[in-house]
């Protein structure tokens, strides 16, 4: 009988504002972070979970936060600074595309330690193009990967990669190039918080003051015309459509907008421009950012909404959420929305219409220069996509009439939910993915591998390697070390009581080290740095040679040179 094979595990990469979904400025990339959290421990089946951190402070914010969500398995914590520690489970998970720096990170200590896995949410800001662009010259080997929520963000990193692996070619003459694996893995949800309730229904409706003949139309998430969807195609839309039952039923509509302004200003907008384009619909908003608010949204509504036109989206984590809660979208045909609600299935998608390629050079270099921020770039772009408010008003209006087609989308949109985006499933996918990535890097060539004496990353050599003209003279293992008169263990530690040196103890030596070093050197009397460090563990030797030449900053100890 053979042992079953371990389930697949990963080092977390933890820094508490990555999954803070508990913020004023709360953002896709922080609901999907602590989502994923909240579905790896309840369908990943691991034994213990790897918390990668660079503070004592921060693995114990992760302890905290997963035993709220209910975790009871052991927890270790690997420290940041040693870019080895992913090596125990096998993988690093990233919450974002940063594979760049960890990937240059570990050439430093073994490149088939561990595979690197990150994760797309914005591709359009600088940093994350950047950090596409790098992957071609960065040591990111093929087992690793940057998981792509959508199959038109992978088209969006296949096509920069080309064309910068097009550039390196005729800059460099660069012909080998090697990226990470490009799997498209969605974001998940847990189906069941949204499963519909009836009595939760009447409850919510009754809150908000919703008839029983009105319809309810639900927006969820940042309002924000910049940078998340301008809601006038949506208000234009729906206006039309409550026009057009004017002159047949007679039902009222509602819009829920639950979500969260950035600013006054944005507030004021989307209110004023609600009251202007869509006077014949009622305008409700909520704050999405609590809990209960949310939960009265998804309660009340008849369908969903979300005409997404902006450059910043690539998945859209709202629509799947509204599956969940057996709600059918009307949706603009836009990015990641294409790979989730199915036209006519599970709710109607309205085309989208932008300029040919460019036309929007200018704003790329506007952005480059500095000229624009990333909203400014991001608001701009956004302004030549077009979404066709008669198509959403037809849209609107054949759910609106059919409560019975309103019905059937819904429980296809649930269905689909489950079946595709629950985190059981896609926490599956993970995993599968990271099993391959081993196997891989057990079997794979190792592209660019360290030699001895190489520097891991030439753009971050070692300050006393970059600047080795600098000093007079450089500590050798022949130079003399005495102490001073009156130094010992007791004075180190009253010298570093003061800030002008307190700040250096996360790299200075320990202190019992120290003390153990100069007591030595006024029981044996001066010594040379390779007799001074003769017994020392390989392990320590390092940092304290290096902290002999603080010890003599800090006056403790002199160091002549064997040619004095």
């Amino acid at each position: 009988m053979t042992d079953p094979i371990p389930v697949a595990n990963a080092a977390i990469f933890y820094q508490p504002e990555g999954y803070d979904t508990g913020r004023q400025k709360l953002m896709g990339r922080h609901a999907a972070g602590e989502g994923f959290l909240k579905g790896f421990l309840r369908h990943s089946g691991v034994d213990t979970l790897y918390c990668y951190a660079a503070t004592k402070e921060f693995a114990g914010h992760f302890q905290r936060l997963v035993g709220g969500f209910g975790n009871k398995r052991p927890i270790r914590w690997l420290d940041e600074r040693d870019a080895a520690g992913p090596k125990a489970p096998g993988t690093l998970y990233l919450p974002d595309p940063s594979l760049v720096a960890a990937a240059w990170r570990r050439r430093a200590v073994g490149q088939r330690l561990y595979s690197i896995t990150g994760i797309t949410h914005t591709t359009a800001s600088a940093g994350a193009m950047d950090w596409i662009s790098g992957l071609l010259t960065a040591p990111v080997q093929n087992w690793d990967a940057l998981i792509c929520t959508s199959s038109v963000v992978r088209e969006t990193i296949e096509l920069v990669l080309d064309r910068q692996q097009e550039y390196l070619g005729q800059r460099i003459g660069a012909a080998r190039f090697t990226r990470p694996q490009l799997p498209v893995i969605p974001l998940g949800v847990d189906t069941e918080n949204f499963a519909p309730d009836a009595a939760k229904r009447g409850a919510a409706r009754a809150a908000l003051g919703l008839g029983p003949d009105d319809v309810a139309v639900l927006f969820v998430g940042r309002l924000s015309f910049h940078a998340k969807a301008h809601p006038l195609p949506m208000y234009m839309g729906l206006e039309r459509a409550a026009q057009a039952l004017a002159k047949t039923s007679g039902r009222k509509i509602h819009l829920i907008q639950a979500g969260w302004f950035a600013n006054d200003f944005i507030e004021n907008a989307f209110k004023s421009g609600a009251a202007q384009f869509c006077p014949s619909v009622t305008a409700h908003f909520l704050d999405g950012r609590k809990p209960d608010m949310r939960n009265y949204a998804w309660g009340a509504a008849d369908l969903f909404t979300s005409l997404s036109d902006n450059f910043q989206e690539t998945f859209g984590l709202t629509p799947i959420e509204a599956m969940a809660a057996g709600l059918p979208g009307v949706v603009s045909d836009w990015n990641g929305y294409k790979d989730t609600v199915r036209d006519g299935i599970d709710g109607l998608r309205v085309p989208t219409l932008m300029p040919r390629g460019g036309l929007g050079a200018d704003l790329a270099d506007r952005h480059a220069a500095g000229i624009d921020t990333y909203d400014l770039y991001c608001g701009f772009s956004s302004q030549f996509v077009a979404i066709d408010p008669n198509a959403a008003a037809r849209a609107y209006l054949k759910l609106i009439e059919d409560a019975d087609l309103r019905r059937r989308m819904g429980e296809a949109a649930r269905a689909r939910a489950v079946e595709a985006f629950d985190w059981s499933v896609v926490v599956k996918r993970y995993q599968a993915l990271w099993q391959e990535l081993g196997e891989m890097r057990k079997a794979g060539a190792e592209i660019a591998p360290r030699q001895a004496g190489e520097p891991a990353n030439p753009a971050r050599l070692d300050p006393f390697i970059s600047f080795e003209s600098y000093p007079s003279d450089i500590l050798s293992e022949q130079h003399i070390v005495a102490a001073s008169p009156g130094a010992d263990g007791a004075k180190l530690q009253a010298l570093v009581q003061s800030p002008l040196i307190s700040f250096v103890k996360p790299v200075a030596p320990e202190p019992d080290d120290c003390a153990r070093i100069l007591s030595d050197l006024q029981r044996r009397g001066p010594m040379s740095v390779s007799d001074l460090l003769a017994d020392t563990a390989d392990s320590r030797r390092n940092r304290i040679e290096r902290g002999l030449v603080w010890l003599a900053k800090l006056g403790l100890v002199q160091i002549r040179s064997p040619r004095a």
